[in-house]
């Protein structure tokens, strides 16, 4: 026979938070604590991670959402970061051997912005200095000088010849289409027929002079040419001399200044280079200097660390592709999509290299391909700038291809535990990346350091959100409301997100009544109003049960009719309601029908504990044959599916109830699952279930018969609300702690199970033996009814066979 059930007294029903225990007046007093309470293994796998430099090691940290997991992962990366030192700023230049790929510069932290500004200062004195230089006196001066120094010279060629011609009497006159040579006497040159009179000799004379005048005059226009091109090279040099002199100074100087960084000396030459090679471009227009000269002498800074003193921490709230690796935008211009390196742009690795990346796990896998690239990039060690397009030729665009930026990098995940063991299990490079898991513990010992870690915790939220200090009543009360959170009297709630939103209601509350702190008045005020706000659903479910449309009775008598004990939870909102489990039992062949399983609402843990409880009645009533039954159970007006175990207790109440034909009380429900040999175990949601049941029971009156029974494992886990708690007081509600099947058999029917003699027989008048009697009687009705079927002919009159 089992031990009788426990009534539980008032005082076992909440583990309150005296006020007076708190060494403090207010939370002003306290100092927040040194780590978050209870989250040692967290922090020492965060240690960990961050301090192993091999491959590999990033971080997933785990636990349950509105842990504060967040909170405590910037946090400590943030102190660790100040540890290091500030990483190297990154820039991209113009490339001017190969304009698609600009090159990557790698500076020091507080170099970058030092460079850009230098930069910037030699446009600003480009764009004066060319002008001015090709505008200048001296320039055109020398200019004047070439010009007239080729003209000078082709001059004196052209009078040498005339001399000569005139000396041989050749007249050499200019005309449209050059020079034209002819013989001339007394001042006047001959015309073809007064030449024609002259003797023979003296034709043949005068010809082979023209003759060989036009051969000299012939050479030295060949020569005008060269003079030219030499008349050219000579302004080509002196349009390079004078651009050398309006930027090389400028030039030298930022040389020597930046000549500790190689790669920057050589785009500076690089710079110095492409200058003069445009030196036609600038002479031609000597105003102003193209803008698409200047603009490839700009640096695109894409990372600027000079603001940092440590590490980057950097948190990236939709990670894509492209905000994780960067992104090369474009621009129109005359119908044509055109970039330059100016419009390469940084992603989160590029800012959290050479320091640390927090993601959210759920959000890195809703993106699309982004998860992929994650992982690319920390395999390869490396940052490469990559649109979609490109990677996966859906089209095709005019784009650059940046040089990749070695990647140095902490990736901290933030996620569920659930999707922590799929990636484990479904993703073979999760392993090899994330080796480190940080897992946030859901709740911490209520013990006494513990609370005044806690009471320093809600200190530090509220100087974080500017809140009013609570005093030591209202720390009491949240430490209370943390336990009831946790449901557990002997743990607290580890996440700081639900306390933080209700301080921040009770500071509201606070404020309005012009309190200079929030006290245990506001805090339990903010608590009621965030279950009023949530509570209209149970509202109309409780309606629903008082005016009976849900048969839920609670009086009388019913025989195989049980009030279970059922709860909901909707938008985090959890709230506990009475259900109606009926059962029948007639003769039958050991069989207990699922009724909710056979309509496909039953779930599989619901299906294994109706499995389970069949067993239980075979083993304890017909331990050595077969049990003559046929039984069902129907959870009552329910249209959803039913899950879970923690109706058995009442189902087999109900199933003993049917078989004996003995009433249970309608003024009691049950909770609590069982096993194979009849011991209840534990269930969740206990509070809710109880004050479900106890809402019903006070709506329609308490007096004295109303009650519970619940596991007595669950005992630890009571945290009831103080109306509960003073109708227990007062002795109008009872709550009974079971630990064994027969307790609860023995409350509901006012039958003493019985035990069992030496000879498997069950004491006259107990329960036991009513169920004993009446499942004898199944098994006679149905070793009747088979052989009156063995008997019968059949239907073509031919009898057994």
């Amino acid at each position: 026979m089992a031990d009788a059930p426990t009534r539980l007294e008032a005082d076992q029903l909440y583990r309150p938070c005296p006020a007076s225990s708190l060494p403090f007046e207010t939370t002003a007093e306290l100092d927040p604590p040194a780590a978050p309470p209870g989250q040692e293994r967290a922090l020492e796998a965060l240690s960990f991670g961050t301090e192993i430099g091999d491959g590999g090691f990033n971080l997933y940290a785990l636990g349950a959402t509105g842990s504060g997991k967040y909170a405590v992962v910037r946090d400590f990366l943030d102190r660790r970061a100040r540890r290091d030192a500030p990483p190297p700023s990154w820039a991209y230049v113009f490339n001017f051997d190969d304009p698609d790929k600009p090159r990557l510069l790698k500076l020091p932290a507080r170099a970058g912005r030092d460079l850009q500004s230098d930069l910037s200062n030699l446009i600003d004195e480009f764009r004066t200095a060319i002008p001015a230089v090709f505008e200048s006196d001296e320039y055109h001066n020398r200019i004047q000088e070439l010009r007239e120094t080729y003209k000078r010279r082709q001059h004196e060629a052209i009078a040498a010849i005339s001399k000569e011609a005139e000396s041989r009497h050749v007249a050499m006159v200019s005309t449209p289409n050059g020079f034209t040579l002819g013989p001339y006497r007394d001042g006047k040159i001959l015309d073809p027929e007064a030449f024609g009179k002259l003797p023979e000799e003296e034709q043949k004379a005068w010809q082979a002079a023209i003759n060989e005048l036009e051969e000299k005059l012939k050479e030295t226009l060949h020569q005008v040419p060269k003079w030219q091109k030499e008349a050219g090279e000579r302004l080509q040099a002196l349009n390079e001399e004078m651009l050398r002199v309006a930027v090389g100074q400028q030039l030298q100087n930022l040389e020597e200044r930046w000549a500790h960084l190689l790669d920057v000396t050589r785009f500076l030459h690089a710079i110095r280079d492409d200058i003069i090679s445009h030196v036609n471009d600038l002479e031609d227009d000597s105003s102003t200097v193209p803008e698409e000269i200047l603009n490839q002498y700009q640096i695109n800074l894409i990372v600027d660390n000079a603001e940092l003193h440590g590490a980057p921490v950097i948190y990236e709230d939709l990670p894509t592709h492209a905000r994780l690796i960067g992104r090369i935008e474009h621009y129109f211009r005359e119908g044509a999509l055109l970039t330059d390196f100016r419009l390469i742009r940084a992603g989160a690795l590029h800012r959290a290299n050479g320091g640390y990346l927090i993601l959210h796990a759920r959000q890195i896998l809703m993106q699309p391909f982004a998860w992929e690239t994650l992982k690319r990039a920390i395999y390869g060690k490396q940052v490469r700038i990559e649109s979609l397009e490109q990677l996966y030729a859906v089209f095709t665009t005019i784009t650059l291809e940046p040089d990749p930026i070695p990647l140095d990098v902490k990736v901290v995940l933030i996620g569920d535990r659930l999707l922590y063991y799929l990636l484990a299990e479904y993703d073979p490079d999760f392993a090899k990346l994330f080796k480190v898991q940080a897992d946030f513990e859901d709740t911490l010992p209520r013990q006494a350091e513990n609370e005044l870690d806690y009471a320093r915790t809600l200190a530090a939220i509220a100087r974080r959100d500017g809140l009013r200090p609570l005093d030591r009543g209202a720390v009491a009360r949240s430490i209370e409301h943390a336990s009831r959170l946790a449901d557990d009297r002997e743990k607290l709630a580890a996440g700081t997100r639900p306390l933080a939103d209700l301080l921040a209601e009770a500071n509201h509350l606070a404020a309005s009544s012009h309190a200079e702190h929030i006290t245990a008045h506001h805090v339990e005020a903010a608590i009621r109003r965030q279950e009023h706000r949530a509570e209209r659903l149970r509202e109309r479910a409780v309606e629903a049960i008082l005016r009976e449309t849900l048969n839920v009775p609670t009086q009388g008598e019913r025989i195989g009719a049980i009030n279970g004990l059922a709860v909901s939870e909707l938008g985090g909102f959890r709230f506990g309601l009475p259900t109606r489990i009926t059962a029948t039992a007639r003769p039958g062949r050991g069989q207990v029908v699922d009724i909710e399983r056979e309509a496909k609402l039953g779930g599989n843990i619901h299906a294994k504990a109706v499995m389970i409880l069949s067993r239980y009645l075979a083993s304890h009533y017909a331990p050595e044959g077969e049990l003559s039954l046929s039984a069902s159970l129907a959870f009552e007006q329910v249209y959803g599916s039913i899950d879970g175990d923690s109706a058995s207790v009442a189902e087999v109440a109900a199933l003993v109830s049917a078989i004996a034909k003995a009433p249970i009380r309608q003024s009691l429900a049950v909770t609590g699952s069982i096993n194979q040999l009849g011991e209840v175990q534990a269930i969740g949601g206990v509070n809710e279930k109880i004050e479900g049941f106890f809402r019903i029971c006070r709506d329609r009156g308490l007096d004295g018969s109303h009650g519970v029974l619940i596991p007595a494992s669950n005992l630890p886990h009571l945290m009831l609300a103080q109306e509960v708690r003073s109708a227990v007081a007062a002795g109008r509600f009872q709550i009974h702690a079971i630990s064994h099947v027969e307790q609860a058999l023995a409350l509901l029917t006012g039958l003493e199970p019985g035990q069992a003699d030496a000879h498997g027989v069950f004491p006259a008048d107990s329960l036991n033996r009513r169920v004993v009697e009446r499942l004898a009687r199944f098994e006679r009705a149905t070793r009747h009814d088979r052989a009156r079927h063995r008997e019968e002919p059949d239907r073509d009159g031919t009898g057994p066979g």
